[in-house]
């Protein structure tokens, strides 16, 4: 049996781990020829380029960052003949089976290829941690880590010179890395896309820290939260108006704006610090190496068992298959609840 893989969208701490997984199960448990499809969802569009993976080409890559398979943010649905090139592609290469490794907009595209007739299995990645369908998605842990370890240095400084410090981190529609570092570096405010938080609220909060002798204040912000003043709508900063082939818009810079308002309010001197792409690079922590591994593992056993059209998921403590329609039904966000544990150190 032929077997493609790819991964699509942002690269991410954990890809090369699953590839690794993939390769050494596919080959020495079910002797399956496995193939690497470079740039995604291009590698397959444009033809290639596609090549065969031995288990030399994967043994020491399990703590890399990146994907050794490149990535695009290409959607076949947006191209002319796209599922036509794609199925060309396929039947030259002779592949009997594809696992796409991606985040909702690449499962988007693998559950609509699934209904097109190809045969498919899919993999959650996104350091958002937003994929509906599983408790947690590969790459979160790293990025939390990553952002946790910058709060706690940021906080010795900002204390250090009386300042307010900004730190932003990534979260289009969801703010789990925000919230989750956040109360881990022990955030005096953190501000997400789901629950948009008044700039007056935010100003009035610093104002009572210092009137209570705290001379400084960290703020923990994802990029996607909106920054709304009463009566008037919230807002989404954005760097610029393109946008990608799945109709996203570039978010950034939300920590600058808000510094500015706090300064002219206050008066309080304000750093920020934007994280940004730092976030998806580097070597997986331990816990999104082994999670990873256990999603390449099952993702493999799903293609033995032909169970095309799932995708792997935690539940718990274990990993099942569950439909790829499940990454497409809603953006997964925080809850109430989990939000208000933050609330409690707020200011």
């Amino acid at each position: 049996m032929n077997v493609g893989v790819l991964t699509g969208g942002g690269d991410c701490p954990g890809l090369n781990a699953v590839i690794r997984a993939i390769v050494y199960k596919g080959i020495k448990n079910y002797k399956y020829n496995i193939y690497g499809i470079y740039e995604g969802w291009k590698g397959l569009l444009e033809g290639g380029p596609i090549v065969p993976l031995a288990i030399d080409d994967v043994v020491n890559i399990l703590d890399e960052g990146g994907t050794i398979l490149k990535t695009s943010r290409t959607n076949p649905f947006t191209h002319t003949s796209g599922i036509d090139k794609i199925k060309k592609t396929i039947e030259r290469y002779k592949l009997d089976a594809i696992i796409a490794i991606g985040g909702e907009d690449t499962l988007g595209v693998a559950a609509k290829l699934h209904q097109e007739g190809i045969k498919i299995v899919g993999v959650p990645k996104t350091i958002d941690n937003d994929v509906s369908g599983t408790d947690r998605t590969f790459g979160f842990d790293t990025a939390v880590s990553c952002a946790t370890d910058a709060i706690d240095r940021v906080r010795s400084t900002a204390e250090a010179h009386n300042r307010v410090v900004i730190v932003e981190v990534m979260g289009r529609e969801a703010g789990w890395i925000a919230l989750t570092s956040g109360i881990a570096g022990g955030a005096n405010m953190i501000l997400v896309p789901e629950y948009p938080v008044d700039i007056e609220d935010v100003v009035k909060q610093i104002i009572v820290r210092h009137t209570h002798g705290e001379q400084f204040s960290v703020i923990v912000v994802a990029e996607g939260a909106k920054l709304k003043r009463k009566r008037a709508d919230s807002k989404l900063v954005m760097l610029d108006q393109g946008k990608d082939e799945f109709g996203h818009v570039r978010l950034g810079g939300i920590a600058n704006q808000l510094s500015a308002i706090i300064y002219e309010k206050t008066g309080f001197e304000c750093r920020t610090v934007i994280l940004g792409h730092i976030q998806r690079g580097g070597t997986p922590t331990a816990f999104d190496r082994v999670l990873s591994t256990r999603y390449g593992i099952h993702a493999i056993d799903l293609i033995r068992r032909k169970q095309y059209g799932k995708m792997t998921a935690l539940r718990g403590t274990k990993i099942i298959g569950t439909p790829l329609v499940d990454a497409m039904k809603t953006v997964k966000t925080i809850d109430k609840d989990f939000y208000a544990i933050a609330e409690v150190f707020f200011g």
